[in-house]
């Protein structure tokens, strides 16, 4: 077979793929979860903003936790919060690494967590599918994160790994229909992806 071939027939997967992708959804569903997002996120940086402004310098709040805690306690909960349904945003863990002495080094390791956390999650959601009274318990509950990580796979542990929405819960649906475990690591890098990102604007803010 030759190049030209072989350059065609990826073209004609590439587009069935978005075919697919169209046809069942998920541009769609990727639209509105960004539409819903963007509000709320916006409301969060504001009032965030104006507490910075009116109430209380994080400047200072971050520099006063770095020199009072252990970066270690502040590290666990990170990672106990990203396993367990991403109760605490990511965002202040993030401003909380700016005012460390080593930044990135710090928000590297946040992303590491954060990453390892999804894994836990993962295998969290392998063990209860095992378990055939929770997992009919969590079938309803997570209905619509099972349902779509089956029709779009891969490519929805993207968006959760990418979006302002829990991980955690995109991974423990992953683990519950028993999604490939190295195709989850390798789409799970991306939440590196999004811990710099975010970085970039959280550190000129605060």
């Amino acid at each position: 077979m030759d190049s030209s071939s072989k350059i065609r027939i990826k073209k004609s997967r590439i587009r069935l793929l978005h075919q697919y992708y169209s046809y069942t959804g998920f541009y769609a569903f990727v639209k509105s979860s960004l539409g819903k997002l963007i509000i709320p996120i916006s409301l969060f940086m504001i009032v965030l903003w104006l507490v910075h402004i009116l109430v209380i310098d994080f400047n200072d709040l971050f520099t006063s936790i770095t020199t009072t805690y252990d970066p270690i306690i502040i590290l666990t909960i990170f990672f106990a919060s990203e396993s367990l349904l991403g109760l605490v945003p990511p965002e202040i863990f993030i401003a909380w690494a700016d005012k460390t002495e080593t930044p990135i080094f710090y928000l590297s390791i946040l992303a590491m967590l954060s990453y390892l956390g999804g894994v836990f999650s993962f295998f969290a959601g392998k063990a209860i599918s095992r378990m055939p009274s929770v997992y009919a318990y969590l079938e309803v509950k997570m209905q619509k994160h099972i349902k779509m990580i089956r029709k779009w796979g891969g490519f929805l542990i993207v968006v959760g790994a990418l979006l302002p929405i829990p991980f955690s819960m995109t991974s423990i649906a992953a683990g519950l229909i028993q999604y490939r475990f190295r195709n989850y690591l390798l789409f799970g890098l991306l939440r590196f992806v999004r811990f710099y990102l975010y970085a970039v604007v959280i550190f000129n803010v605060f």
